[in-house]
């Protein structure tokens, strides 16, 4: 959590813990997939095993889960520019799902191998109901 004034007012802005075992009922874990959906590594791993990630689904809503594809059906790194895309598929579903928390892990960081700012930068502005690791 980190704590910020707000309109003189102290605020606290929650953030992605590092680990997530547990998810609160109106909770969504957001983890980095391939467009195979093949949950094999990483968070991956973790949101089928724990958040019924559907195997074969590498992008979108899935379970208690939501699939960021940064790595294409062929393991390789997407484009920055469908990152992108991406990205305003993720925040259109966090729009239409207003009373659900997001819980975005540091996707792309790890088996696909981008750089955190890079990632980071992407994500920099959305909906309020998308919860971003701290940094991010």
């Amino acid at each position: 959590m980190i704590a910020a004034i707000a309109g003189g007012h102290l605020a606290v802005q929650r953030t992605t813990p590092d680990a997530i075992s547990v998810l609160a009922g109106h909770e969504i874990f957001v983890f980095g997939s391939n467009l195979a959906g093949l949950h094999a590594g990483g968070a991956a791993r973790v949101a089928h095993a724990r958040f019924g990630a559907e195997w074969g689904v590498g992008e979108g809503l899935t379970g208690r889960s939501y699939a960021f594809p940064t790595l294409g059906a062929d393991m390789r790194k997407v484009t920055t520019d469908a990152l992108a895309g991406s990205v305003r598929r993720l925040w259109a579903c966090a729009e239409a799902h207003p009373d659900t928390m997001f819980l975005l892990t540091k996707v792309g960081c790890g088996i696909a191998g981008f750089d955190e700012a890079t990632m980071a930068a992407l994500f920099a502005v959305g909906p309020a109901n998308i919860v971003k690791p701290a940094g991010w």
